[in-house]
C-alpha cells in the first residue's frame, strides 16, 4: 500500500485521515486482507503514521516522498521478498474500497500468478487495486525509472494488456484528492452501470 504522501491538497496526510470511521490507512490496509503480507509504504509524519499500524505489517519508509508517487512505488516493489509469486498495489486514498475487490482482482491470477498483470476497474474506469506477477516486477521498474517522479505502472499495464477485472458492483475506487471529495457524504459507492473504458493506457497510473 502507497501510504507516504504529504496530501498538500488535502491538508495532511491522507494516512492520518479519518472521515469517522477510523485512520484511512488502517481501513486500507483491511483491503488487503485476503494477501499474505502487507507492506505500507510511509513517509510523511512517518513516525505517527508508523505506530497505527499492527506489528505484523511491514513497514517501509520512503524519505524521497516529496519526489511523487514514483518514488514510493518503486521502494515498495523493490521491498517484495523474493519468493512472492504476486504483488497486489493500492493507494490509501481509496476509502470505499474493501477487502472483497481485493479477492476479486486476486482471483484474476488463478494458478500462474507469477505471470498474471491485472487491474481493478469502475464501470470501466482503470483504477486499484493492480495484481503485477512477479515476472512483471522488472519491466514496472525499468518503466518507473523511465517516467516521472508522478508516474506509475499504468503505461506499463496498458502495453502489457493487463486484464481488467470489473469491481463496479462492490466499489466506486475514485480516490479523493481533496477534504471536501472526503466528507461522509460524497463518498462515492458502487457504479451502477459500467461506462466506456478509458482509452488512454495510461489513466489510473498506479
Amino acid at each position: 500500500m502507497l501510504a507516504a504522501g504529504s496530501g498538500r491538497r488535502f491538508g495532511m496526510p491522507k494516512a492520518l485521515a479519518d472521515t469517522g470511521r477510523g485512520p484511512w490507512v488502517l481501513r486500507a490496509l483491511d483491503t488487503l486482507a485476503p494477501c499474505d503480507l502487507r507492506i505500507v509504504v510511509i513517509g510523511a509524519q512517518a513516525d505517527r503514521v508508523a505506530s497505527l499500524l499492527p506489528a505484523e505489517v511491514a513497514v517501509v519508509v520512503n524519505p524521497d516522498h516529496p519526489t511523487g508517487m514514483a518514488s514510493s512505488l518503486r521502494i515498495g516493489l523493490q521491498s517484495v521478498p523474493a519468493e512472492v509469486d504476486a504483488v497486489v498495489v493500492t493507494l490509501v486514498d481509496l476509502p470505499d474500497l474493501t477487502a472483497a475487490v481485493t479477492g476479486r482482482v486476486l482471483a484474476a491470477a488463478g494458478r500462474q500468478p507469477r505471470t498474471a498483470l491485472a487491474r481493478a476497474v469502475f464501470g470501466g474506469r482503470p483504477g486499484h487495486p493492480v495484481l503485477i506477477g512477479a515476472d512483471h516486477l522488472a519491466g514496472v521498474l525499468q518503466a518507473l525509472a523511465r517516467g516521472g517522479p508522478d508516474s506509475g505502472a499504468g503505461r506499463y499495464l496498458g502495453v502489457n494488456a493487463a486484464t481488467e477485472i470489473e469491481c463496479g458492483d462492490l466499489a466506486g475506487g475514485t480516490d479523493q484528492d481533496t477534504s471536501d471529495d472526503a466528507a461522509d457524504g460524497r463518498i462515492p459507492g458502487p457504479v451502477d452501470r459500467p461506462g466506456p473504458a478509458s482509452a488512454d493506457p495510461s489513466a489510473g497510473t498506479v
